[in-house]
């Protein structure tokens, strides 16, 4: 899977958190094409929501030095890598095992240490002291079962954090904490900015 990954991806910089290098794809588009999968491929680009997650951590590492950490839905592992950069001590998770072997190879290419958990968590009880989550509330089943997760760790005493760009399952009530203007590719998401806000329950 790591071949895959180098073969179709070039380290290059994040836009809003450059000291972060990202294996991306040149044209995400086009991979999913490739790919066949029903779901874009999220290991190959930094979301919106998770690159606003992520500069959130790293200007705020006392949210998460010396604590266990768990990035949801990691994808590329972005999320995870700032975390760890900030002192996390960081699990990240994802159902796709392209991006696990895109994890790994972030984190390396990043000098941090991660411990990669594959598979779906969604169903289980949430342990950490910190989870975060980067734009999970894509679609409607999605949010459906990631919030209800959220809220739970929420209720165990977890700081939960979420980077959402303003998609339309993102569930109401709950607290903006940070935003950031997040420059993205315009065939990905129809504009070059997005406003992109940190929330937690």
């Amino acid at each position: 899977m790591e071949d895959f990954v180098r073969s179709v991806t070039s380290a290059r910089p994040v836009p809003l958190t450059p000291d972060i290098v990202l294996r991306t794809a040149d044209d995400v588009i086009a991979l999913w094409e490739r790919t066949g999968s029903p779901e874009p491929p999220f290991w190959a680009f930094p979301w919106a929501g998770g690159q606003a997650l992520a500069r959130h951590v790293l200007d705020h590492p006392e949210l998460v030095a010396g604590r266990r950490v768990l990035d949801l839905a990691s994808g590329s592992g972005l999320v995870a890598v700032a975390a760890a950069r900030a002192g996390g001590r960081v699990t990240a998770n994802d159902i796709d095992p392209v991006a696990v072997a895109a994890i790994g190879l972030n984190a390396r290419a990043n000098d941090v240490t991660v411990t990669i958990t594959p598979g779906d968590l969604l169903d289980t009880e949430p342990d950490t002291d910190v989870l975060l989550a980067g734009d999970v509330f894509y679609d409607r089943d999605m949010a459906a079962r990631v919030e209800p997760f959220l809220l739970a760790a929420h209720r165990r005493g977890a700081l939960v954090l979420v980077g959402d760009p303003q998609r339309s399952f993102m569930p109401a009530g709950w607290t903006r904490v940070d935003a950031f203007p997040v420059p993205v590719p315009r065939n990905l998401e129809g504009v070059t900015v997005r406003t992109t806000t940190v929330w937690r329950p």
